[in-house]
C-alpha cells in the first residue's frame, strides 16, 4: 500500500490554542490524546482534518452517523426547521410524530419522554425506577457505561486492584468529586453471570428497584450476552417486582430498527435511546411501558429540561427514523454484510501475520481485541487483552488514514463503500505485519 505523507502543523497550532482556553484542550474526556483530531469537514464515510488529511471514518461521531456524515436527509430536515424556530420551550407536532414512530419501532415503547443526551435519559430511567417501585437499589455491571453522571459512573473500566473479587466486585468510582456515599444503593456485578444476579436477588430482592445494562455491551469491547442471560434477567426482575432497563444509547437503531431488544428478543420495562436516532443531532429518548412511564405522566416522578424535544433535533430524528423504518430491508442487511466483510478481512490479515486478534460483533458495530483468548465475555476478560498492542494498532491505522475508536471499537455506516472497506483491510494488513 502506498503511504501518503501526512502533516499536522495546523492541528498542533489549534491544539495549543485550545489549551489556553479549554480545560485540557478538549471538550470531552473521550477526546483526550497526545494530539486530538481537529476536523475541518466530513461527508459520507470520510472526514478531513484541518491539515487536509483524509480519513475513512469508523468512529462516526461515536456512533450517531449511521447514515454517514452530513446525510442529505438530515441536513434538509434541520435546515427547514431552523427557519421555523430553534427553541420554543413549548409543545410542537414533531415530538408527537417522533414519539409515535418510536412506539411503532421499539418493542418496549408505549410512552416516551425526550432529553438532549444519553446521560440524561439514563438518569431519568434510574430515577423513574426508584420512584415507581419505591425501592432504593440499582444493579449495574462491570464494564457497562451509563453516562458520566454521579449515580452510575462506577466500575466502567476500574483498576482491578481496586475492583476486588471477580464474583463480588467492589463499586469503583470513576472520578474525583463523586459523593462519598454515592455507591450505597448501587450493586455492581460481573456481566454475563446470571448466577451472580440470582444470588443478589435472593438476598436483596425486595430492595432492588432495577437492573440496568447494555444489552449489547459496546463500551467494553462489543460483547454479546450469553444464551439465556437476558432472558434470565427478565425472569428475575419480574419475579421480584424490579424493573429491567436497557441502555441502548449505542445499540439502538444501529443493530436493528428496534434496537438490541428486537435483535435479541428480550423486552425490558424501560429503555434509553440516543446517538443513531437523529443522525448526529443531540437527542435522546426514555421509553417504557405505559404503566411504568405513568409515574412520570401523573407527576409522581419529575422529568424536565428546557431543551427536551428540541425542534431542530426532533426534525432530524423524524427524518432518520422514518428512513430507517420505511427502508429497513435495504438499510440493515447491507450494513451488517459490510461489517461482516470487514471483520472477515481483519481476521484473515491477523491470521496471515500470526497476530492473536479476536474480531467480534454483529457487523454494524464490532470490536477488535488483541488477545489469544477464545472469547471476551465480560470486563475482566476485556482487561486481560493486550491494550498496549491495541494502542499501537490504532496509531498505525490512524497514520494510514483509518479512524477507529482507540479502544478497538468500529462503527459502520450505510455510506461505507466496498472500495473503502478494501482500503481499510489493506491498511490493517500493513499495520498487522509490523505489529
Amino acid at each position: 500500500m502506498q503511504t501518503v505523507a501526512r502533516g499536522y502543523e495546523r492541528t498542533e497550532r489549534l491544539y495549543e490554542r485550545a489549551r489556553q482556553v479549554i480545560a485540557g484542550g478538549v471538550s470531552s474526556d473521550a477526546r483526550r490524546a497526545d494530539q486530538p483530531l481537529f476536523v475541518d469537514h466530513a461527508r459520507g464515510a470520510e472526514l478531513w482534518d484541518v491539515d487536509g488529511n483524509r480519513y475513512v471514518d469508523y468512529v462516526l461521531g461515536q456512533g450517531p452517523n449511521l447514515l454517514g456524515h452530513a446525510a442529505p436527509l438530515v441536513a434538509e430536515a434541520v435546515s427547514a426547521q431552523v427557519s421555523r424556530g430553534v427553541a420554543y420551550a413549548a409543545q410542537h407536532e414533531l415530538e408527537a410524530v417522533v414519539a409515535e414512530r418510536l412506539c411503532a419501532m421499539v418493542p418496549s415503547a408505549e410512552l416516551v419522554r425526550f432529553n438532549s443526551v444519553g446521560s440524561e435519559a439514563v438518569h431519568g430511567a434510574i430515577r423513574l425506577a426508584r420512584g415507581h417501585t419505591g425501592r432504593p437499589k440499582i444493579v449495574k455491571f462491570e464494564g457497562n457505561y451509563h453516562g458520566w453522571l454521579d449515580p452510575v459512573l462506577y466500575s466502567v473500566h476500574p483498576d482491578l486492584a481496586l475492583a476486588g473479587d471477580a464474583q463480588h466486585p467492589a463499586a469503583v468510582g470513576g472520578t474525583a468529586g463523586q459523593p462519598r456515599n454515592g455507591a450505597e444503593d448501587l450493586i455492581v456485578l460481573p456481566y454475563n453471570d446470571l448466577p451472580a444476579v440470582e444470588e443478589v436477588f435472593a438476598g436483596n430482592g425486595n430492595e432492588i428497584a432495577a437492573v440496568i445494562l447494555e444489552p449489547l455491551l459496546c463500551n467494553t469491547g462489543c460483547i454479546t450476552p450469553q444464551p439465556g442471560y437476558l432472558e434470565g434477567l427478565r425472569e428475575l426482575t419480574r419475579k421480584h417486582g424490579a424493573l429491567l432497563i436497557f441502555d441502548e444509547i449505542i445499540s439502538g437503531f444501529r443493530v436493528a430498527p428496534g434496537g438490541a431488544q428486537e435483535l435479541l428478543g428480550v423486552v425490558p420495562d424501560l429503555s434509553a435511546f440516543g446517538k443513531a436516532m437523529a443522525g448526529g443531532m443531540q437527542v435522546s429518548a426514555l421509553v417504557g411501558t405505559r404503566e411504568v412511564m405513568g409515574s412520570i405522566a401523573d407527576g409522581t416522578v419529575a422529568h424536565a429540561g428546557t431543551f427536551n424535544s428540541h425542534p431542530v433535533a426532533m426534525a432530524a430524528a423524524d427524518a432518520v427514523l422514518r428512513h430507517l423504518d420505511e427502508h429497513r430491508d435495504t438499510v440493515y442487511p447491507p450494513l451488517a454484510a459490510a461489517g461482516q466483510r470487514l471483520m472477515a478481512g481483519l481476521r484473515e490479515s491477523a491470521e496471515r501475520h500470526g497476530v492473536p486478534m479476536l474480531v467480534d460483533g454483529p457487523g454494524p458495530v464490532f470490536q477488535t481485541y488483541l488477545t489469544d483468548q477464545a472469547a471476551v465475555t465480560d470486563y475482566r476478560s476485556f482487561a486481560a487483552c493486550d491494550r498496549a498492542a491495541m494502542a499501537r494498532f490504532h496509531a498505525g491505522l490512524y497514520a494510514a488514514g483509518i479512524n477507529i475508536v482507540p479502544r478497538g471499537l468500529w462503527f459502520l455506516s450505510t455510506e461505507h463503500t466496498d472500495e473503502q472497506i478494501d482500503e481499510t483491510i489493506q491498511a490493517a494488513d500493513d499495520v498487522l505485519r509490523s505489529l
